[in-house]
């Protein structure tokens, strides 16, 4: 840790170390992760988007570091990130409403 925080940024360099003790499972990974990001009916670019959203989505800041960076190296602007970090949000947000639905049910069940 450093300066009091868990995540410290320079830890996502290390990643590859995650195969240290199962380098078959991480080299399938690795490669499977690879080919996900590159261009396919969605560009690399478009997916660099999609990461990141998802990055704030669950919350992984190293992630948000690495497709910020990302997004950026594939021409996209801080608008276009903003605007991806709000989608997520947006999604998030009405995931937590649509499950007032539930409430309701339950609420309708016990009779309140």
């Amino acid at each position: 840790m450093t300066d009091g925080h868990y995540y410290d940024r320079h830890d996502l360099g290390r990643f590859p170390e995650i195969g240290q003790h199962a380098p078959e499972l991480a080299k399938k990974f690795f490669d499977w992760y690879g080919a996900v990001f590159r261009d396919g009916a969605l560009t690399a670019r478009e997916k660099s988007l999609i990461a990141l959203g998802v990055a704030h989505a669950v919350r992984c800041p190293y992630c948000i570091d690495a497709y910020t960076q990302d997004a950026l190296s594939k021409g996209c602007d801080v608008e276009q990130l903003t605007e991806t970090v709000h989608v997520a949000s947006a999604i998030q947000g009405g995931a937590a409403l649509v499950h007032g639905i539930q409430m309701r049910k339950v609420a309708d069940h016990v009779g309140m």
